[in-house]
């Protein structure tokens, strides 16, 4: 069995036998190898490319930014997601911006990796999802990790296949979640579809032999995970059959204010959709996904909603954090009352 932080690790480690690949990090070297551990190993086998700074991440944008700048392909750990907005400057007014400003005569071929995410007691400050901040910003693709295919590998095609730069979520309760295999998706008929000029898949499943879906779930990180088991849930214990859509990449969503194309064909059938994060109900990652499909059925929807976090600080007390972000019987219900 691996783990989903097992195969990141994997997927730096083979990401390394490129001499061109770097880590920068807080507290990256060996024994420690990071806060969860995605980093162990490497400092030891590549102890001339994996560096340690102080506590700046401001800083580890700008010369990651630069070595990226002259032709390497640096990896950023940021400790807990929650201190991304101290590179939001660099990120937002610089890395993304180098290759239009210069004409596409550059490029920042650079991959930020971060865990998000609560449900593990870390208070306010530490268990935050704030990738919405980094959902409209042009020039930036970010991606979520999930369980459904390599997390490693979709890594490695970060550090590698973009030229431009990438935000790389891992939640952290996935990261002792297994990958699935397919005897755990035996119950499932599974699509996949990638974005046009992309290398994300988004997951579309069924259950096997299921009626036609009376309703479209879309989640991605280990909210999708949890989806999952709605469905089962919902399928089994209420005769409600859903598909459920899961997307890597978050942004950029589709051009031109589309919706993305498995998200559509599964609406096309359902005419409901359930749009669920971890983050903040206002102006989240849902929010964006319901505007675009109001837009592309256009008084063709039966209805539509979205599942997330309270517009809140996240508890440090575990029972009220675990009442604060949304769970499977979050799901249940709200899919229960749409149908």
């Amino acid at each position: 069995m691996t783990s989903v932080l097992q195969a990141l690790n994997r997927g730096l480690h083979a990401a390394f036998q490129d001499p061109r690949v770097h880590l920068l990090g807080e507290d990256v070297l060996d024994p420690y190898g990071g806060a969860f551990k995605v980093s162990q190993g490497l400092s030891t086998a590549y102890p001339e490319r994996v560096w340690t700074s102080p506590v700046s991440e401001a800083g580890l944008a700008g010369v990651a930014a630069g070595m990226a700048l002259r032709g390497l392909r640096p990896v950023v750990e940021i400790m807990f997601g929650d201190f991304s907005t101290l590179i939001a400057d660099q990120i937002i007014n610089s890395i993304s911006k180098f290759g239009s400003m210069y004409g596409g005569a550059v490029h920042v071929p650079l991959v930020v990796r971060t865990p998000m995410g609560g449900r593990r007691g870390y208070g306010p400050t530490h268990s935050q999802t704030l990738e919405k901040l980094f959902l409209g910003v042009p020039g930036l693709r970010v991606l979520a990790a999930n369980s459904l295919s390599d997390p490693g590998e979709l890594l490695r095609r970060a550090i590698f296949e973009d030229d431009g730069p990438v935000f790389f979520i891992e939640n952290k309760l996935l990261y002792l979640q297994p990958l699935l295999t397919t005897e755990d998706l035996q119950d499932f008929e599974i699509e996949l579809h990638t974005p046009p000029a992309a290398y994300a898949a988004t997951h579309t499943l069924r259950l096997r032999g299921a009626s036609a879906p009376a309703l479209t779930l879309t989640a991605y990180g280990y909210m999708a995970e949890l989806a999952r088991q709605a469905q089962l849930r919902l399928a089994f214990e209420h005769e409600i059959f859903c598909e459920l859509v899961v997307p890597a990449q978050l942004a950029p969503l589709a051009a031109g204010g589309e919706l993305d194309a498995a998200l559509a064909a599964s609406l096309s059938k359902s005419g409901r959709l359930l749009a669920i994060e971890e983050g903040s109900y206002t102006l989240g990652w849902g929010a964006e996904v319901l505007a675009r499909a109001a837009q592309a059925f256009p008084g063709g929807l039966k209805t539509a909603a979205r599942l997330a976090a309270p517009d809140a600080p996240i508890p440090a007390s575990r029972p009220l954090e675990e009442a604060a972000l949304p769970d499977v019987e979050d799901i249940l219900a709200t899919a229960q009352r749409m149908v």
